[in-house]
């Protein structure tokens, strides 16, 4: 129950940038500022959600989770009726909070409750909600937008985030995390495997994130009509969607730091394959599929490395990650709008390719798997606390 919170999420996230141009019609202010409205969601989620997982540290997670999807809620709704950009963009805030106190905690509740053999495959299960909102979030958006303003897009995921607070109100079983003090909870910003960890979470989706941001330029150097972008996003979304049935149940069974390092040398294939097929829309869709499959595999086994290193802080850990998934985002636009400007969007899969290179070199010699002098499970498992 708790995947139909991140698919709630996950669509809000996804149908936003489809949305630009009539939110910023409709607000009298320009494409540019409408698509502040998302970098001003990443940075209240990258800020807030350490600081809530530290804050609610000794409440019961259901509780905590069906508050976070309720300021979710009143963040939507404040969207959806505000008359101003300034009272838009003050939902986009709230709804960024509420965000932040339901996702990170309903990973923590899924790794307490999952056998750490099957942790990874539990994780994947929260994200798969996240993964069909990929699927579903393009076509979602246009649909509802063309049929009811986009308005009524923001009143229709009001109504799906009702929904999923109920659902997890009932279905979310009454789960407290062991006790910590202030002082563990903050001693999480100062544990140097953690942060290393941390680190890796956000390098590893900045190549992924440098091509998808763009992806409207990628697939431009092939065919420029509108249909044709949707059609790309769709193909890596599907691949997404598929990585995401997959990747549990192999990171259950090689471990996480393998099948890290392996999507990692994937995705430096798949990259360098976009950047010399580019050309052609067929092998594009191809190419944004296997990006979307091997995304999954960059996302679930950081994330079950980061639960087990944080320990007894497990949820101000996760916190954290959350927060580095969006600072790697944004530095992968930030540096995919570099290599645009500078060499044109030919150039942006051989970056993402080049890039991808360095990343596997940084997250295999900074692993603390491999320095560890017990098993790597025991000491994963006793790390952080």
């Amino acid at each position: 129950m708790l995947a139909v919170g991140t698919f709630v999420l996950g669509v809000d996230g996804f149908v936003l940038p489809g949305l630009l141009s009539p939110i910023a019609a409709d607000l009298s202010v320009s494409v540019a500022a409408a698509g502040q409205l998302t970098t001003a969601f990443a940075a209240a989620y990258a800020i807030g959600s350490p600081l809530i997982a530290t804050a609610t540290g000794r409440l019961d997670r259901r509780v905590v989770i069906g508050a976070g999807m309720l300021v979710f809620l009143a963040g939507m709704i404040l969207q959806a009726a505000g008359p101003t950009y300034g009272i838009v963009l003050a939902g986009r805030v709230v709804a960024a909070l509420g965000a932040a106190g339901f996702q990170a905690n309903a990973f923590a509740v899924a790794g307490v409750l999952s056998r750490p053999e099957r942790r990874a495959r539990s994780f994947a299960v929260i994200g798969a909600g996240s993964s069909l909102a990929s699927v579903l979030g393009v076509p979602f958006g246009l649909l509802i937008g063309q049929w009811l303003g986009w308005r009524g897009t923001m009143w229709t995921i009001v109504a799906l985030a009702g929904l999923a607070a109920v659902l997890a109100w009932l279905a979310v079983p009454r789960v407290t995390l062991p006790a910590t003090s202030l002082r563990s909870r903050v001693g999480v910003l100062t544990n140097p495997r953690i942060l290393l960890l941390l680190m890796v979470s956000a390098l590893v989706l900045m190549p992924m994130y440098l091509v998808t941001s763009y992806a409207s330029a990628v697939v431009g150097t092939s065919r420029t009509t509108a249909d044709a972008v949707v059609i790309a996003l769709l193909a890596f979304g599907v691949g997404f969607f598929t990585g995401n049935r997959i990747v549990g149940r192999i990171t259950d069974r090689v471990g996480p730091l393998p099948a890290l390092t392996a999507a990692l040398a994937v995705t430096i294939g798949v990259t360098a394959g976009l950047g010399a097929v580019q050309h052609w829309y067929v092998p594009t869709l191809a190419m944004l599929f296997g990006l979307g499959v091997v995304g999954s595999f960059l996302f679930i086994p950081q994330q079950n490395r980061v639960y087990a290193a944080g320990g007894d802080v497990a949820a101000v850990a996760l916190g954290l990650n959350g927060s580095m998934i969006y600072v790697g985002a944004a530095l992968g636009a930030v540096l995919g709008g570099v290599v645009l400007s500078t060499a044109g969007a030919r150039w942006l899969a051989p970056a993402a390719a080049a890039l991808t290179v360095a990343v596997l070199a940084v997250a295999w010699s900074t692993a603390p798997e491999r320095r560890a002098t017990t098993s790597p499970a025991k000491q994963m498992t006793s790390t952080g606390a």
